[in-house]
């Protein structure tokens, strides 16, 4: 006869199949409850590794703002390579970019652009106005 999967010869003649008393795991009592029963009781450790979103907060730790504050972000090499293809407006001799968002100092930037957003890392404030740019921040720095 041809078998389609190897059998399992695991447990063979082992009586409780190492599950401890021979009456331990017979009856629905072994279950732990229906469903999603026991999530943060006998089942909590589940929830923590495979299903995060489940818990409050996304499962998420720890304190976490009502209303957090998410801006979208930019680097510094993305508007150099905007300013390199031609596509930024010039302004006085000057590249001008406007950004809803944060301005993160990750590149280099080689020609002089005027940029004009929410907020600015350090770096990439200090990168620009060394590059011979201006900096212009619509938000107030804290």
């Amino acid at each position: 006869m041809v078998r389609l999967k190897k059998r399992n010869r695991k447990f063979n003649g082992s009586r409780n199949h190492g599950k401890g008393n021979a009456k331990n795991r017979r009856g629905k009592g072994g279950k732990g409850g229906w469903g999603r029963a026991g999530m943060h009781k006998q089942r909590f450790t589940y929830i923590t590794v495979y299903e995060r979103d489940w818990m409050a907060n996304g499962g998420h730790m720890g304190f976490s703002s009502i209303r957090p504050i998410v801006y979208e972000t930019l680097n510094l090499f993305e508007i150099n390579q905007l300013a390199e293809k031609g596509k930024l407006e010039k302004k006085e001799g000057k590249y001008y970019f406007e950004f809803e968002g944060k301005i993160l100092g990750s590149g280099k930037l080689s020609v002089p652009v005027t940029v004009k957003a929410r907020s600015f890392s350090e770096g990439a404030a200090a990168k620009i106005k060394k590059a011979g740019g201006e900096v212009i921040a619509t938000e107030p720095v804290v």
